[in-house]
C-alpha cells in the first residue's frame, strides 16, 4: 500500500499487475502435502506473489460462474473441536470458569507454534505471518495518527489483548505439565497477541454447537489452511458456507475468474476503517470507504452560544442521528446532511423537524448554512489529516520495516480519507 489518492489510483489502473508462482517454495510445497493427506486436491488455485496485493492465490483455468473456487475438507480446519480433541483437551474440559473458544484456540495456536517440528500443524503455522498490521501491535504514537472514532476503537482493541492475558495467565500456568520450558515464557503478551489476530483476521466465519466445556460466548471460528491466502476485494461476489453434505468448507464464484488472474473473496462491505482495525489493511478503491465525523468535530462547527444546542443534540441522540455522520464517494451521506439541517433550525422552525427527518430542506437560508457547516466540517477533517500526515513522514524516518509497514496502511487510509474529502469539497461548492 502506498500514496494511493484520487489520481495515484487512476494512474494505478493503467498498471498491469505482475505475479510470480509460489509453487516451488519449500514452505507452500508442505502445505500442499499435509493438506493432500487430509484430502484437499484442488489444482484449480495455485499460491502467487501478486505486485499489488502480496501473496495470494491465482487461477490456474478459466472459474466460470457460480463455479466452485475451493472447497476445504473438515479435515483441514482449525477449530474449537479440533483442540478440544488435542492434548489441550483435557486441560481445557477441568478447567472453570470455561475459557472462551477465542482463547482456547489462541491456546492451541501458541502452542503448537512452541512445539516446532513436533506440531502436527508446522506446516500451516509456519505459514503464518510472524507479526500483524492491526492496532494490537500498534504503538501509541501510531494510534494517534488515527481517525478520532478508529482510534478509541484501535486502543480498545490493544487493551481487550493484554486484558485477555492477564485473565488467562492461571489457564496458562495451568498447562506447565505439557511444556519444557515454563509456561510464562511460552505464554507471552507478544505470543498471544500473535495468536489472537491469527484469529481475528483468518477465520472464516462458522457457526458450531455450544460445548459444554466452552463459556457461553459465540463459537463460530475456523482457521482454514491455504483457503486464507485468497485475499479481499470488495467488489468480488462469492457465496461461503460449512457444506454438512459434504463435510466441506466451500466457496463459489459469483462473477467467475480469467486464468491467471488473481483469485479474490470479499469479507463484507466494509468501509477501509473496519477492515484496518479487523484485517490490518485498506482496499483501494472501496466502494464503502467513508470519512466519519464524531461529535466532538461536529461541535467545533456549532455555536456553542446556541441555548437550544444542547436540546437539539439530545434530539438527533434520542433519534440516533449522532452516528454513522459520514462523507463518502457521493460527498456527504443523507444522515450527515440531515442531522446538519436539524441543527440549523430557529426556534420557530422547529415544526418542522419531521419533514427535515424525511428528507426536506427548510428554507433557502438554513440550507445555505447546512452547506457551509458541511463544507466547514471537510476543512477541520482535512486540517486533522494534514497535521497526521506530516507526524507520520517524521516518525518513517528511521523506521524498523514492522512499524514501516504499520504506518504505511494508515498514510493509506488518510490519504484515500483526504480524496473523499477532496471530492466532498467539490461537490459541495458547486
Amino acid at each position: 500500500m502506498g500514496h494511493m489518492g484520487r489520481r495515484a489510483r487512476k494512474k494505478k489502473k493503467k498498471k498491469t499487475t505482475k505475479s510470480s508462482t509460489l509453487c516451488h517454495e519449500s514452505r507452500f510445497v508442505e502445505l500442499r502435502r499435509w493438506l493432500k493427506e487430509r484430502g484437499f486436491k484442488s489444482k484449480l488455485l495455485i499460491p502467487a506473489h501478486f505486485s499489488d496485493t502480496g501473496r495470494g492465490l491465482m487461477a490456474t483455468s478459466p472459474i466460470k460462474v457460480n463455479d466452485m473456487l475451493i472447497s476445504l475438507p473438515e479435515r483441514c480446519l482449525l477449530t474449537t473441536s479440533t483442540v478440544l480433541r488435542s492434548y489441550l483437551g483435557e486441560y481445557i474440559k477441568r478447567w472453570k470458569p470455561p475459557v472462551s473458544p477465542v482463547l482456547a484456540l489462541c491456546a492451541f495456536l501458541i502452542a503448537e507454534r512452541h512445539a516446532g517440528s513436533l506440531s502436527k500443524w508446522k506446516a500451516y503455522i509456519d505459514l503464518l505471518p510472524t507479526a500483524y498490521n492491526c492496532p494490537a501491535y500498534f504503538s501509541d504514537e501510531v494510534i494517534n495518527l488515527l481517525p478520532a472514532g478508529l482510534r478509541a476503537r484501535a486502543q480498545d482493541q490493544k487493551e481487550r489483548v493484554w486484558e485477555l492475558h492477564s485473565s488467562a495467565a492461571t489457564f496458562f500456568a495451568s498447562l506447565q505439565p505439557l511444556l519444557q520450558e515454563p509456561a510464562v515464557t511460552v505464554f507471552t503478551h507478544d505470543a498471544l497477541r500473535w495468536a489472537w489476530c491469527s484469529v481475528n483476521t483468518r477465520t472464516v466465519y462458522m457457526r458450531h454447537p455450544q460445548s459444554p466445556h466452552l463459556s457461553s460466548e459465540l463459537d463460530v471460528y475456523a482457521l482454514a489452511p491455504y483457503l486464507d491466502l485468497l485475499n479481499h476485494c470488495p467488489k468480488v461476489q462469492v457465496t461461503a458456507e460449512f457444506s454438512q453434505a459434504n463435510r466441506c468448507y466451500e466457496i463459489r464464484s459469483v462473477q467467475g475468474c480469467r486464468k491467471f488472474n488473481q483469485a479474490f473473496i470479499c469479507y463484507g462491505p466494509h468501509d477501509n476503517q473496519r477492515l484496518l482495525l479487523e484485517y490490518g489493511f485498506a482496499a483501494p478503491g472501496n466502494p464503502h470507504a467513508v470519512v466519519y465525523v464524531d461529535l466532538g468535530t461536529l461541535k467545533l462547527c456549532l455555536n456553542e452560544r446556541d441555548k437550544q444546542l444542547p436540546q437539539k443534540l439530545l434530539f438527533l441522540k434520542e433519534h440516533d442521528f449522532l452516528m454513522n455522520l459520514t462523507f463518502g464517494l457521493d460527498g456527504p451521506s443523507w444522515r450527515l446532511m440531515t442531522a446538519l439541517r436539524l441543527l440549523s433550525l430557529k426556534p420557530e422552525q422547529y415544526a418542522c423537524w419531521k419533514t427535515v427527518l424525511l428528507g426536506a430542506a427548510v428554507s433557502k437560508d438554513r440550507e445555505e448554512w447546512t452547506i457551509q457547516t458541511a463544507l466547514m466540517l471537510c476543512k477541520i477533517l482535512l486540517e486533522e489529516i494534514s497535521m497526521a500526515l506530516e507526524r507520520l513522514s517524521h516518525l518513517k524516518q528511521g523506521a524498523g520495516s514492522s512499524m514501516t509497514q504499520q504506518l504505511s496502511v494508515v498514510e493509506f487510509l488518510r490519504r484515500e480519507e483526504q480524496a473523499i474529502l477532496g471530492h466532498s469539497q467539490e461537490l459541495l461548492g458547486l
